[in-house]
């Protein structure tokens, strides 16, 4: 029991890791500044959501941390890490660097991860598997978000 707690916090700790980059690299005036789609979600959306999200993968990656051991389980881990440094640049890329196409390329290879994940994870556990689901919902609507910026800002850096 303990050793499952402990599991979990660890997990916990880091997803937030990787949201401690969108607590440090937040919107600005640069980012106000920018020509957005209507459609754009309300700032206060944005980190209630990603408060949901974050505490979802920690529970998926906590049951896939403590099924039995086995190399999808370890490729699954493997991937859910490379994941958690995706998404972890995202905002160093967009908000702190102002790179608005870099960004978008690393949004669509965190997608890609993710999808490799969630499918690696419904063969370990399939809980863990639809807990990530929203999280790849609200990645491509992020995605498609940095994509029609980049478009309706081609001359922003």
């Amino acid at each position: 029991m303990l050793g499952s707690l402990l599991a979990l916090l660890v997990s916990l700790l880091l997803v937030g890791a990787a949201a401690a980059t969108g607590a440090r690299f937040r919107p600005d005036g640069w980012y106000r500044a920018l020509r957005k789609p209507r459609w754009t979600p309300p700032d206060l959306a944005f980190p209630i959501a990603w408060g949901i999200l974050y505490l979802l993968m920690a529970i998926a990656a906590w049951r896939i941390y403590m099924a039995d051991d086995s190399p999808l389980r370890s490729a699954s881990l493997a991937v859910y890490g490379v994941q958690l440094l995706a998404n972890a640049a995202w905002s160093w890329l967009f908000f702190g660097r102002k790179q608005i196409g870099a960004a978008l390329a690393d949004i669509v290879l965190l997608l890609g991860l993710i999808t490799l994940a969630i499918g690696l994870f419904a063969q370990v556990n399939t809980l863990a598997a639809w807990l990530m689901v929203p999280y790849w919902l609200w990645v491509a609507l992020a995605l498609a978000l940095n994509a029609t910026i980049l478009r309706l800002n081609r001359t922003c850096k």
